[in-house]
């Protein structure tokens, strides 16, 4: 089974982020960056299911040069090869374009990706991917299992969970529990070094995005603290201090 799991390359969650160039421009300086905790998720599975059916492991990545460190503690956990298409992930659609447009041209049983990347959030590429390749999309998938080629899978919906069966192939935007997060080891590590890594051009599909500003979110403010005995003046601060009634 030939799997597919698309990365995001994403600042840890730990990171202090600040802007420059008048807030046009996101400023890496003393980031780290990691694997989209949600893309861990189905790298790992993937991982596991590589070991169920011998079968192997590409990992994608849309994104510069500066990516490369984390495409390589991908083949450190477990994929056998990567393609990162040299482009910057401006926005969702653009992406998703380039994620089918390789998937056209090599073909996979199955293609995995987090339910949404950490830095945007938007959870659209997965269904989107589906769309372009007129393939079933399903996320957030919490459990997955394969056989043959039939996968039987849970997702989280409103107020419970939902079992779907579907052929192969199709996209899945994978959650947590699906699988626990693998770290590297020493030998995955000198692997991944000689591992291929192919670099490919963008093709079409120009982002119809165009970034103005980023902005921080407004500081938290002072707590209030209301006895239980005054309702009337909570309803008060609620309707015309926060403006939500």
């Amino acid at each position: 089974m030939k799997i597919l799991v698309c990365i995001t390359h994403v600042p840890d969650t730990t990171s202090k982020i600040t802007f420059t160039e008048g807030d046009t421009k996101f400023d890496t300086s003393g980031v780290q960056f990691i694997i989209g905790p949600y893309d861990d998720y189905a790298l790992a599975r993937a991982v596991e299911l590589k070991e169920q059916t011998e079968g192997s492991i590409t990992v994608l990545n849309v994104g510069t040069a500066e990516t490369e460190p984390t495409i390589r503690k991908a083949l450190a956990i477990g994929a056998d090869d990567a393609i990162r298409i040299n482009a910057e992930p401006t926005d969702s659609l653009f992406v998703a374009q380039q994620i089918a447009n390789a998937i056209k041209k090599e073909g996979y049983d199955l293609i995995l990706m987090g339910r949404e990347s950490l830095d945007f959030n938007g959870g659209m590429v997965h269904g989107m991917v589906g769309e372009l390749l007129g393939i079933p999309s399903v996320s957030p998938v919490m459990t997955l299992d394969v056989e043959g080629f039939t996968a039987k899978m849970t997702r989280e919906i409103e107020g419970g969970k939902e079992s779907i069966e579907l052929d192969l192939p199709f996209v899945a935007g994978c959650q947590e529990p699906i699988a626990e997060w693998k770290i590297p080891n020493m030998r995955g590590i000198m692997s991944a070094r000689t591992k291929p890594l192919t670099v490919v051009e963008p093709t079409g599909n120009d982002t119809g995005v165009t970034l103005e500003k980023y902005e921080l979110p407004a500081e938290k403010g002072a707590v209030k603290m209301i006895s239980a005995d005054n309702v009337q003046e909570l309803v008060d601060l609620l309707k015309n201090e926060a403006k939500i009634l």
